[in-house]
């Protein structure tokens, strides 16, 4: 056992780079989520590491490309996750869509990463928040990693509401995204104001009922322009 011990390989200088580099987006992760962008320096970051601040410069030339990089990591998981399940939701369902399939494969999908995934998901999931808000930087960022998803989206809940505008199945959209971006954000405004019956925490609930309320608003404005129209 002992001299297992011993012969037991090292971390090669890339494994230990990778671990080192997960260790300093877990920290920004964490920092941003509380702080924002500008309320947080590569000096916070090296300190919550236990680094000297000119490791996170050897990295990084500056704080907006660790921004990105923290913001890019799990992106990536969230947009091929929900890919996935809205191509999978088409090919079981194909010819019978609904609006509520193809949400739930999108809206349940994603939530299934903060209710499974920790802390660090929630952490990921309030900088999301803030980028989507943040139109002189953010929206770049969520162009880059989520258009093709949600244009996947978009192209299912068009199948599910034949003769409906584009502009309403956009709009309907944009609605859904503020209110999961609201969820994500975790602000605690929903405990208070509920006296405590639902709290910002649990994803759980927010996946029982987001899905099937957001389907009913975009039922009912496309039918309110099909009555506008008399048809």
């Amino acid at each position: 056992m002992a001299q297992s011990a011993k012969t037991r390989r090292r971390p090669t200088k890339v494994q230990q780079r990778a671990e080192k580099m997960e260790q300093i987006l877990d920290a920004a992760e964490y920092l941003f989520s509380r702080h924002g962008l500008y309320g947080v320096t590569l000096k916070d970051v090296a300190k919550r590491v236990g680094a000297h601040h000119t490791l996170l410069n050897y990295y990084f030339i500056d704080k907006k490309k660790l921004f990105d990089a923290v913001f890019a990591r799990r992106a990536v998981v969230s947009s091929t996750r929900r890919m996935e399940a809205l191509d999978r939701y088409e090919a079981e369902n194909r010819g019978h869509l609904t609006v509520e399939g193809a949400l739930r494969a999108f809206l349940d999908t994603d939530l299934d990463l903060y209710i499974q995934g920790g802390e660090s998901w929630k952490n990921y999931g309030a900088l999301g928040a803030q980028v989507a808000n943040a139109p002189q930087w953010g929206a770049r960022l969520m162009d880059e990693q989520f258009d093709p998803v949600v244009l996947r989206l978009i192209e299912l809940l068009k199948q599910a509401l034949p003769g409906s505008t584009h502009e309403d199945v956009f709009w309907g959209y944009h609605f859904v995204s503020g209110a999961l971006m609201l969820t994500l954000a975790r602000t605690g405004r929903i405990d208070k104001l509920s006296g405590g019956r639902c709290k910002s925490e649990d994803f759980e609930a927010v996946k029982e009922r987001m899905a099937s309320f957001m389907a009913a608003g975009f039922l009912a404005i496309c039918k309110r322009t099909k009555r506008k129209d008399g048809k």
